[in-house]
This record gives C-alpha cells, structure tokens and sequence, in this order.
C-alpha cells in the first residue's frame, strides 16, 4: 500500500466527487449561538426522524486504517446520530478534474499534503477534524548494514515510493545529504534482498510487513519523519467549505459518530477486526487478519496515545506551515492558501 498513489489517486476522485451536487437543509452559520452549540459535545435525538444519507470517500481500499467508519456503520453508530453512511468504495483510476454525475462524498479522509494542494489548486475544502497528532511515515535501515543515524545516510541508496520523493527530499536537504533515491513501488523486495540500504515507509503497515518477512525488531533502526521536523499529518476529515456552511450539524454530527466508531475499534479490536475483514472481502481486498490487528493497534498509538483520554483535534499552525511551505518550494503550489480558511475545527477546544 504505498502512500502517496493512494493519496494522490484520492485526490483526482475527491475533486470529481466533492464538486458533485449535493443536497442539504440550510442552516444559518457563523453565529456566536452556533459556536458554542458546536462545543458541546452531545448527539442530538433524532430518535423517529428521518436519516440523512451521508457519504464518504477513503484513499484507500478496506483496511483497519478505516476501521472507525465500518464500525460506525455496523454498530449503528451512525445511525444514532442521524446519518445513514455509505462508503464509497476506492477505485484505482485516475479521474479527471472535471466533476462526475457517477456519485458524490460528502465527507472524506486526506493526508494534510494533498489536501493543501487541493485548497491551492481551487477545490474549497476544509480541515473539520484532525485525529491524528503524528505522521507514522518513517525511514527504515537494517541494524546488519552501517546506516546507523541520519548522517550514514550520505552517498546511501534509498528506495522512496515513485512520485513521493518530496517528503524525503526535504529531509535530506535538510541535513544536508547526498543520497541516491530509487524509485520504488508497491513492494518491499529491493530493500529486502539489499538492492537499497534504505526504503520509505508507513509505521502501521509496510514495516509490519518487513517484519513478517523475517525481520525482528531488533534488527531494524527507524527514523520518523516527525521525529526530525516533518510531520506531515494523515486522516484528516474533510468536507467542502460550502456543506459546513450549510449545514454544520451534520457535519458536527459525522465527526462525533466517526470518533465513537474508532472508540469501539479501540476497546473491541477482534470485533473491529471482524467487520473490516468483512467489507474488504465485499471489495475484494486479501486482508490478513494478524496485519489487520497490528494497523488498528498503531492506529490507536496514532489517534489515543498512551495516557490520552480524548483525541486529538489540533492541526497546528507549525505543522501546516511547514507541510505547506514544502509544497511551495517543490513548485506542486504556487501559494499558500490562509489556515484559517483551511482549518475549521467542528468541535472546539474547551
């Protein structure tokens, strides 16, 4: 599963379906009443009301890095807080940026970076809620080579995901390093039979799959890009600037049902781990059930770290700037679109 066909592929189907028509009741916005409606954290009763049909688009097949939405969906969840949610399945086509009569999203899962690029690029999508706090891609070496720390780095070769050099990039200018990238795709064989001394990947699923493939931990190092300044955040929740003006409890609404549903995946992981197996067999996906377990444990370390209680719904000023100036640098935007346009968290912080 590599990140940045997934995420970059979700974008050209995101711009085609959010931009398609979508309905909803219009609802004053912008008040201080609303504000503070939007604060407090309640479900409203919509007990004997009609649903509202919702969906919503993921950037990836089905996973346990969805595993909040399909429980959401099988525990009623959802339907508690008034929303009857469809998924739309993820298809490997590239759309076109013209918008599509075939369906439309609601809401959707980006990484920061590519949602920024939409922003720039013209799509008004906004950031409603940021559980994750901390990127899980990392750089990995093998303990049996002599690429100890960033510095051995120098003159090494390096198998990045095609089309994701500027994260790594960025990285190595920064600590001023010289090292020869090779393009790599949905496969970890170059770095395991020593075709590169280090490979990209994502902490809660290809080095998982490293380690299944006879690696203890122990015989690995590891570099975090977060741990070295480039913390480009992942699963934010968006939507189209227009639908939170519209109608910002629906909005509220999916977020709060969507944070219950990773609550339940946390505290009943075989359960969760059941119901994902069961949509990805519906799409065709070959899921193993024990990787499964390890993406929705590190899914957990990502969302509800150790001693947190409550998730987290900060996308930082610092993080933004940084990921956005980035995108700048590399010529993917030409400027930088204002946070607080982008940002607008649907639960306050209290």
């Amino acid at each position: 599963m590599k990140s940045f066909f997934k995420t970059r592929l979700a974008s050209l189907l995101l711009l085609s379906v959010l931009t398609a028509p979508f309905g909803c009741k219009e609802k004053g916005a912008g008040s201080e009443a609303q504000e503070k409606k939007s604060d407090t954290l309640t479900a409203t009763d919509y007990t004997g009301k009609e649903l509202r049909k919702v969906s919503f688009l993921p950037y990836w097949v089905a996973t346990a890095q969805f595993a909040g939405y399909y429980v959401g969906i099988e525990k009623g969840i959802y339907r508690k807080f008034g929303i009857d949610l469809s998924i739309i399945p993820f298809k490997p086509v590239i759309t076109s940026t013209t918008p599509v009569s075939s369906g439309e999203a609601d809401f959707a899962a980006l990484w920061l970076a590519n949602a920024i690029e939409l922003k720039a690029n013209g799509t008004d999508i906004v950031n409603i809620a940021q559980p994750s706090f901390r990127s899980s891609t990392m750089l990995i070496t093998k303990k049996s080579g002599s690429v100890e720390s960033l510095k051995d780095m120098n003159h090494r070769r390096a198998g990045i995901w095609a089309g994701y050099e500027m994260l790594p990039k960025a990285l190595f200018a920064k600590y001023k390093l010289d090292v020869n990238i090779i393009p790599i795709g949905n496969s970890n064989s170059l770095f395991l039979i020593g075709g590169v001394d280090i490979i990209i990947a994502n902490w809660f699923d290809e080095y998982h799959s490293i380690i299944n493939s006879g690696y203890d931990p122990e015989e690995l190092n590891t570099f975090f890009f977060a741990d070295y300044g480039f913390n480009f955040l992942e699963d934010g929740i968006y939507c189209l600037s227009e639908k939170l003006q519209k109608d910002p409890q629906l909005c509220r609404d999916f977020v709060l049902a969507t944070l219950e549903g990773w609550r339940y995946a946390f505290s009943h992981p075989e359960e969760a781990i059941d119901i994902v197996v069961k949509y990805a067999k519906k799409e065709k996906v070959a899921v193993n059930k024990v990787h499964q377990k390890w993406m929705l444990d590190r899914y957990r370390d990502l969302y509800l770290p150790e001693g947190s209680k409550e998730f987290n719904n900060t996308l930082s000023t610092k993080d933004y700037t940084l990921v956005a100036g980035i995108l700048k640098e590399n010529g993917t935007i030409k400027e930088i679109p204002d946070f607080n346009r982008f940002y607008q968290p649907i639960i306050k912080e209290r």
